[in-house]
């Protein structure tokens, strides 16, 4: 049609002129399916029906995997749109189940419809027909268990294999789960059913359910029961003894009901009741003395006689005697006549008032005297304390003072000695300090007790005497401090604290087995004390730790009365039972405590990594000049600590020894070998070496256990003459198979050096002890609002957690969270750790992180960060 339509037109166009323009009917557009064939399933052996719907379409076919679909097979509908004008044409076919089984091949069955136009031809999406099935056997089952309450729960469930792919429901009791009303369910993409935290109500019979256009299948019932373990109840009191005279016994019970075991949960372990013995005291009756001799007859014509009762006397409620006292009877046997006359009577008067006035004489002189000499004794002792009167008045106001002595005083104290403030308490007077002279008498017993069991040396120790402001002491240029937190005294009470550091040879070392001493023995006290808070102790350590992975096993000791050593806690194991909380540090480390005692850190290589431990090794010589012929050199071996150190320093300045140079640092590893010393270089012209061997070793265990202090080798040389004075040579020290360090050495024997210490100069040292306010960087105003700031927990963690974690100290928060203000024992850790350069801006930046702006507001106001 087309193509003769095309030949007319161009035959008048031979034969005729065409005109410009002449009118033309609207071209056809291509046919747009309104409806195009969808995928489908074969359901048993119903065929289904394909359809499609296109516009404008003069013809509309199938075709099925690349075969056209015979015409007689299409049921064809023609009508006309009614707002386009233009025809719309629907066109259905069937397809059986065996068509779909007829095909061979990979692919599956398709039909494509193809609709016609005068525009041309389109061809819709195609439509697969499948053959739909469900298997019978799941592929994986849910397992029924048991489970203790609160536990997370994993059902699995994988459905038969289908065609569509089954859909699963899960089934609780019958009843179908939905996730959305329950959030304690999760159906996860694979069809697995988990249970977030199990519940008593959650013990049920669940079913997994598959189903698809087919048919639905259902899995074997798992029974899940949660179960729930029974715990104890607390103790009841214990009851009376049930003996009412003697030896008896007591009891208590408990329940197991705190929870009672549910589900087939474990009962309780131990018994449900306890037995102590007990001893009642027996009730004493009361019973008479034999009566006493008869009184002399009297006026009355009558005499007495008295008993007590004593034997024996009631005890432990028993009753009292029965009967009389005394008793009384006619000593005349009635011969006595009572009658008197009146001068009689009068005489008797005049007797009695005069007794009366020579009494009342008496009294009044001995008043008299008593304050005579109560004035002389009271002007005595003004006279001898009107000197001390201000520096008692200090005392009792500042307890880190002493009162200065008097010239009479045959005992002066001495300026390093603690305060004793019993003395200072015996010069007050009045009633304004009598408040004060039962716990200042404490602070002496205390004092006195402990210098009695306790060695203090002035470079090891150091004292004193704190109240509830708190303070700090600091054993300077060791590394050693105790902080004591404001609050941790009661209001009212002063104490006399010290901290010793226990010398080598005088204590037994809490190392054991492959353990090796890391830090100095520190003791702190009076060990007797009761603290309202944590203290915090800061021991400097020599383990090596900055490895990236843990090399060391670190246990924190403490030591009985008994000498004994025991495990306080181990560094990662911590528990909420745990007495302490340790925060280490590269070099130190600070233990918060509420037992004050004798402490230590110990530890052990964490395999299958050696750990090292950080070693000085210090070079000293005799103070020049020389006057011999014969020079040594000693090598000290020392923990990396300032208190090691400090104690080398302090031995050679009593040997006449100098420091040559600053100590060097040397890794020392736990592997069995020993330290090799060896002496180099040596101008052999003027110089010869006594040392026949040719090197020196410190063993191994000697270094590691620390158990020998201090280690050295001594290297002795002999100069040729008096006149030589300039030595240079070379010493070596290394671990066999390790790490070490040279020393190259260039001295004037005979030239005075000036006094070296690596240690801090005293301007920069840290005083000893600081009192009150002046031990602490946070004013209390600051502290104070911090913690109200941050103990209350916040929804969204901005409270104490993350000030721990932005401060470093989240290594175990359930410590602090145990404590009356995590707050404020977080501040006291941080005030330790910045003992020397206790800077608020290092605080005011992890506020400010945390958006705590109001509290930055009141520290740029009172603090000076």
């Amino acid at each position: 049609f087309l193509a003769g339509w095309t030949h007319t037109c161009s035959y008048e166009s031979e034969a005729d002129v065409l005109p410009d323009s002449f009118p033309s009917a609207p071209a056809e557009p291509l046919p747009e399916f309104l409806l195009e064939p969808e995928d489908a399933f074969i359901v048993k052996n119903r065929p289904v029906q394909l359809r499609c719907r296109a516009s404008p379409a003069t013809q509309i076919y199938f075709k099925c995997n690349g075969e056209w679909v015979n015409q007689n097979d299409h049921v064809t509908r023609e009508s006309l749109d009614q707002i386009t004008g233009l025809v719309v044409r629907e066109v259905d076919i069937s397809v059986s189940r065996t068509q779909v089984e007829e095909l061979f091949g990979l692919e599956d069955y398709w039909c494509q419809c193809v609709a016609w136009s005068s525009a041309g031809t389109t061809k819709s999406n195609r439509a697969y027909v499948r053959i739909a099935y469900l298997k019978k056997n799941f592929e994986q089952e849910p397992l029924g268990r048991e489970v203790r309450l609160e536990q997370e729960v994993l059902l699995q469930c994988r459905p038969p294999e289908g065609m569509p792919t089954a859909e699963v429901d899960w089934l609780k009791n019958e009843d179908v789960i939905d996730p959305s009303q329950d959030s304690n369910f999760l159906i996860t993409i694979d069809h697995d059913l988990i249970i977030k935290q199990a519940r008593l109500s959650d013990t049920a019979n669940y079913t997994c359910v598959a189903r698809n256009v087919v048919a639905k299948r259902r899995s074997s019932t798992a029974t899940l029961i949660v179960y729930v373990s029974g715990g104890w109840s607390s103790w009841t009191e214990w009851s009376e003894c049930n003996a009412q005279c003697g030896r008896g016994w007591q009891r208590r019970t408990r329940s197991c009901t705190n929870p009672t075991p549910l589900n087939g949960g474990a009962f309780c372990e131990g018994p449900p009741f306890q037995r102590v013995t007990c001893t009642t005291l027996c009730p004493v009756d009361g019973g008479w003395t034999e009566w006493a001799k008869w009184s002399a007859c009297g006026t009355e014509c009558t005499h007495w006689r008295s008993r007590e009762c004593q034997a024996p006397p009631p005890k432990n409620g028993g009753k009292h005697c029965s009967g009389s006292m005394m008793e009384s009877k006619n000593c005349t046997e009635g011969l006595c006549a009572r009658s008197t006359s009146p001068n009689q009577f009068i005489c008797m008067g005049i007797a009695v008032y005069a007794g009366l006035v020579g009494a009342l004489l008496l009294c009044v002189i001995l008043v008299l005297c008593v304050g005579v000499l109560a004035y002389r004794r009271r002007c005595r002792h003004l006279h001898g304390d009107i000197t001390d009167s201000s520096s008692a008045l200090t005392a009792a106001f500042h307890p880190g003072n002493y009162k200065p002595p008097r010239q009479d005083n045959p005992h002066p104290l001495h300026t390093s000695a603690p305060p004793d403030l019993t003395a200072t308490a015996g010069a007050f007077r009045g009633p304004l300090f009598s408040l004060h002279l039962k716990s200042v008498g404490t602070v002496g017993r205390e004092r006195e007790y402990h210098s009695h069991t306790l060695s203090r040396e002035p470079s090891l120790s150091t004292s004193a005497t704190l109240g509830s402001l708190g303070g700090r002491l600091t054993i300077p240029n060791t590394g050693v401090s105790l902080l004591v937190p404001p609050g941790t005294i009661p209001q009212g009470k002063f104490y006399e604290m010290y901290l010793i550091i226990s010398k080598w040879d005088k204590t037994t070392l809490p190392s054991e087995g492959s353990q090796t001493v890391l830090s100095p023995v520190v003791s702190c006290g009076p060990s007797s004390m009761l603290l309202n808070r944590p203290v915090v102790l800061t021991l400097p350590h020599c383990a090596q730790l900055d490895t990236p992975t843990p090399d060391w096993t670190l246990t924190l000791k403490s030591q009985t009365h008994q000498g004994a050593w025991e495990e306080v806690l181990t560094v990662g194991d911590e528990t909420l039972s745990s007495p302490c909380y340790l925060q280490l540090e590269e070099e130190c480390c600070h233990i918060l405590m509420e037992h004050l005692g004798t402490y230590g850190l110990v530890g052990q290589s964490c395999p299958p990594q050696p750990a090292c431990k950080r070693l000085q090794l210090a070079l000293f010589a005799p103070r020049a000049p020389c006057l011999s012929l014969d020079y040594s050199l000693r090598i000290y071996c020392i923990h990396d600590t300032p208190h090691a150190l400090k104690e080398v320093l302090d031995l050679e300045r009593s040997l006449g020894g100098v420091l040559l140079e600053d100590p060097k640092p040397l890794l020392f590893k736990d592997s069995y070998h020993n330290l090799r010393l060896s002496i180099h270089d040596i101008p052999h012209t003027h110089w010869r070496s006594k040392l026949l061997a040719k090197y020196q070793e410190i063993p191994f265990y000697h270094i590691w256990s620390g158990s020998q202090r201090p280690l050295h080798c001594t290297f002795s040389l002999e100069r040729g003459s008096l006149a030589v004075s300039q030595l240079t040579c070379k010493i070596c020290v290394r671990q066999v198979e390790g790490e070490g360090q040279i020393f190259q050495l260039h001295t004037d024997i005979q030239e005075t050096l000036p006094p070296h210490s690596p240690l801090p100069s005293g301007g920069t040292c840290l005083p000893s002890s600081q009192v009150g306010s002046y031990a602490f960087r946070l004013p209390e105003s600051i502290r104070q609002k911090i913690c109200a700031s941050l103990d209350a927990p916040s929804a969204r963690g901005c409270d104490w957690r993350l000030l721990a974690r932005s401060l470093g100290f989240d290594r175990y928060l359930n410590y602090f969270a145990t404590k009356p203000s995590p707050t404020g024992v977080l501040l006291d850790l941080w005030e330790a750790c910045h003992q020397g350069d206790a800077d608020l801006v290092s605080l005011a930046t992890a506020l400010e992180e945390m958006g705590k702006s109001e509290v930055l507001v009141v520290m740029t106001t009172d603090g000076d960060c």
